[in-house]
């Protein structure tokens, strides 16, 4: 990404002078941002074209990332300033799992985005054991256990049943694992309490991280069955023929958190003025991503299809980007809310999207030893920090760029994240007892079990 011109700085500096005095000018106007080439990378990309960084006195540059990890470790030394991010990311490096270090987010990117797709072959073995709906096509949505006699099979001949997905703290890990164990296949534990981060412990299907845009060709070659991935990479494998999707995030947990803007804790505090402008212009670029229901989408589209930001056909992008989804070739489907940007207060960091993914990297192992609910509580008020962005969308409210009805009541606790359903195996999330919400799945860890 290119910076701007000559007269851009000059907007720049102008802009610092005069917009939203209250704040203050931006401590740091220059800045690189990295992300990876995911359709939820959306607001950093319309925040730039749209000028809503310039508009905050801010000269960004976006800097693709080759995974998650080399994007974490650019947060981490400063050689980013912030980035598009895992949900549980801040919160993996915060307490320690994988590489140590004190992340924060006050911005929520998304809800939804991702999906679970097979090889042909695997789907193949799979139909015979999924009804069909009213008009012919595969009920939805699917269960694992439609998937677990080609598991057997699997087992029978020897073989280890393998599927992908992008980071060990990733939503993708969680709500793959969450299928898996929703229909009576067990995922695998961590044991990092005895060198073991493989994920791999008691699986019956095996577990390994691969990069997003990777996942279509891996899964091509063989190498992987099927993976859990944002999107584009679940709609690519449907237009390369090599793959189909069985389920959406959405189906697995309505409304579920996705990705978020992180930023080291430290660098929040050098830099307070920027990091708010930073989340003003992100709050407006969501809003114009799902204001008029939708209306800005094609034009999203056209703008993510570029080398410089995900680099895929814009026929690809918009399968999910303007309202549909395509599972088999030709059945595409209405799913709305497939991303979500700002609608249901999308960009709030609620506390218990934090508690969610602690809960799942405790009945996974990836927290060794059971935790008090408080310091659940304490962990998620450390790194969701909602009180930033309260003082961001305040600003935003006060300048008249946007409307209170726009966002949760800032004055309320604002706990739970509101507009979600319920998660596919019917268990009841309780995130305000997020031990006893652990103990309820009958497989994953329990009280003071460890692999």
């Amino acid at each position: 990404m290119q910076l701007r011109t000559l007269a851009a700085t000059f907007l720049i500096l102008t802009a610092a002078g005069s917009a939203h005095a209250d704040i203050g000018p931006a401590e740091k106007p220059d800045l690189k941002l990295g992300f990876i080439k995911l359709t939820d990378m959306a607001p950093l990309a319309i925040a730039w074209e749209q000028g809503f960084f310039l508009d905050e006195g801010l000269f960004v540059e976006l800097e693709a990332q080759a995974n998650w990890k080399v994007l974490l470790d650019g947060v981490v030394t400063g050689t980013l300033d912030g980035a598009h991010m895992l949900a549980g990311q801040p919160l993996g490096a915060t307490i320690g799992y994988g590489t140590q270090a004190d992340i924060i987010t006050a911005f929520s990117m998304d809800l939804n985005g991702n999906g679970i797709t097979v090889s042909n072959d695997v789907w193949e073995q799979m139909r015979p054991h999924i009804e069909d709906g009213s008009d012919g096509n595969p009920a939805h949505p699917i269960s694992a256990t439609a998937l677990k006699p080609v598991i057997d099979q699997y087992r029978d001949k020897g073989e280890r049943f393998r599927m992908g997905m992008v980071f060990p703290v990733s939503t993708h890990n969680y709500e793959l694992r969450y299928w898996l164990a929703a229909g009576g296949l067990n995922p695998g534990y961590y044991a990092p309490q005895r060198g073991d981060t493989s994920g791999n412990i008691d699986a019956d299907v095996h577990l390994s991280v691969t990069p997003p845009p990777q996942m279509p060709a891996t899964m091509e070659a063989g190498t992987i069955q099927g993976y859990c991935v944002g999107e584009p990479w679940n709609q690519q494998a449907v237009f390369k023929g090599i793959g189909v999707p069985v389920i959406t995030d959405y189906e697995i947990w309505p409304n579920n958190p996705e990705k978020v803007f992180g930023v080291t804790e430290a660098w929040a505090e050098q830099y307070p003025n920027t990091h708010l402008r930073l989340l003003r212009a992100l709050i407006r670029a969501a809003h114009w991503l799902d204001e008029n229901d939708n209306a800005n989408r094609e034009e999203a589209v056209k703008i993510l299809s570029r080398s410089s930001y995900v680099g895929a056909d814009e026929e690809v992008i918009a399968n999910s980007m303007t309202g549909t989804f395509e599972y088999e070739k030709g059945d595409v489907r209405k799913v709305p809310d497939f991303n979500v940007f700002f609608r249901y207060y999308a960009t709030y960091p609620y506390p218990s999207d934090a508690i969610w993914y602690l809960s799942q990297m405790r009945r996974w192992g990836q927290i060794a030893e059971p935790k008090s609910d408080d310091w659940y509580m304490e962990t998620a008020a450390k790194v969701y920090r909602a009180d930033i962005y309260k003082e961001a969308a305040r600003t935003l409210i006060e300048d008249g760029t946007l409307k209170a009805e726009d966002f949760p009541d800032l004055d309320a606790e604002n706990f739970a994240r509101p507009h979600q359903g319920e998660l596919i195996d019917g268990v009841a999330f309780t995130p305000r007892e997020p031990n006893a919400y652990i103990d309820s799945f009958e497989i994953g860890l329990k009280g003071s079990q460890t692999p």
